[in-house]
């Protein structure tokens, strides 16, 4: 019996052999190239103009807005693209209304179970928007590449998880590299002429956020690793805690201010273009570990540094050295050897970087 024969007899589907596949694989390459590509300078451009943003946004003159309420609006935001997504995942509205019903409302404890990482979620953005007042957009942005180390030990420790040797040698490298960014001269002019800007400030919050994110991303991982809940619905169920998360946040905050000059004080089209901005980067990082791998999501992330200091140089006039410059590179380096994949596997060790690395929720 021949080969053709003896897969059909099996079961096998058989393809005759006078078709031609190619053009349909070669359609199929091009496409899946094509999103690859394009979701990666897509996230690199995010990556790049969400650090220079958030420097301008909170350092610029005239009124200006309140943290808490931009990050409120990026949830809210966030929510309304999570049920859009759910909505195209389900194909209809009647799907969609049942499976809302049945696992946000009718599963109320399983829902809190991701309370916890609303809450710091929360916290992380309010971080961000701290140490992006007090930090020059290149430092803060290489700082929190910290956030690698945070997810790789919380996930050593929270999942068991192995790591390479060569991936401890990059997170040292890594944190080298932090340091030496630290310890630099580098500054813009924005840092130079403002005395409220606070360094010491600015490196704790970027520090907090890292461990936030860390904690949160492996936290929200375990959660869908135990549940066959898709990741769309678990960020429904996300932003109907994470909602009430950041209004509580802007009374604590910001209450006194929010009373006397409104919510929306301070709001432009450059707040919303930065709430948008912000929401839309979680769905990018999607798109990229979808389509993507983490070498490649790396190459983007470190991309994305190199641009944010040119361009600083020429928005912000920011002053780099040549200590700043090593640690720069240093950080750079250590995102690709820790996403670097051996030729040969062990199934034992884990390889790939934690999902909660690839990003904060969507």
């Amino acid at each position: 019996m021949n080969g053709t024969a003896d897969k059909a007899s099996r079961g096998y589907a058989t393809v005759p052999q006078n078709v031609d596949q190619t053009p349909a694989n070669s359609t199929s390459k091009k496409t899946s190239a094509f999103l690859k590509l394009t979701s990666l300078i897509t996230l690199t451009i995010q990556n790049a103009l969400l650090a220079l943003s958030l420097r301008y946004g909170t350092t610029r003159s005239g009124d200006r807005f309140f943290a808490s309420t931009a990050v409120l609006m990026t949830e809210i935001v966030k929510f309304s693209i999570c049920l859009l997504l759910v909505y195209f995942e389900k194909g209809s509205f009647s799907k969609w209304k049942n499976c809302l019903y049945r696992t946000v409302i009718q599963n109320p404890l399983d829902t809190l179970r991701v309370a916890v990482v609303a809450i710091l979620y929360v916290v992380q953005n309010n971080l961000l928007y701290l140490s992006a007042a007090n930090l020059d957009a290149t430092t803060n942005q290489v700082t929190y590449q910290l956030k690698i180390l945070t997810t790789a030990v919380f996930a050593v420790i929270m999942m068991k998880r192995r790591l390479l040797a060569l991936q401890w040698m990059a997170l040292l490298v890594l944190v080298i590299g932090i340091v030496l960014v630290q310890i630099t001269e580098s500054t813009d002019k924005i840092g130079k002429n403002n005395p409220d800007q606070n360094r010491l400030i600015g490196i704790a919050a970027a520090l907090g956020s890292c461990c936030l994110s860390g904690f949160a991303g492996i936290y929200f991982e375990m959660i869908l690793k135990t549940s066959d809940i898709s990741v769309w619905i678990r960020n429904v169920q996300l932003s109907c805690l994470s909602m009430p998360a950041a209004l509580v946040m802007c009374f604590l905050k910001d209450f006194e201010k929010i009373r006397d000059k409104g919510f929306f004080f301070g709001y432009d089209l450059f707040v919303i273009y930065l709430v948008l901005l912000q929401a839309g980067g979680g769905l990018i990082v999607a798109v990229v570990v979808k389509y993507a791998d983490n070498i490649l999501k790396g190459f983007a992330t470190s991309m994305a540094i190199v641009i944010s200091a040119v361009l600083s140089v020429y928005l912000f006039g920011f002053e780099i050295s040549l200590k700043f410059v090593l640690g720069a590179v240093l950080v750079v380096l250590s995102i690709f050897i820790y996403n670097m994949k051996p030729v040969k596997k062990d199934p034992v060790i884990q390889q790939d970087t934690p999902k909660a690395i690839a990003d904060d929720k969507v």
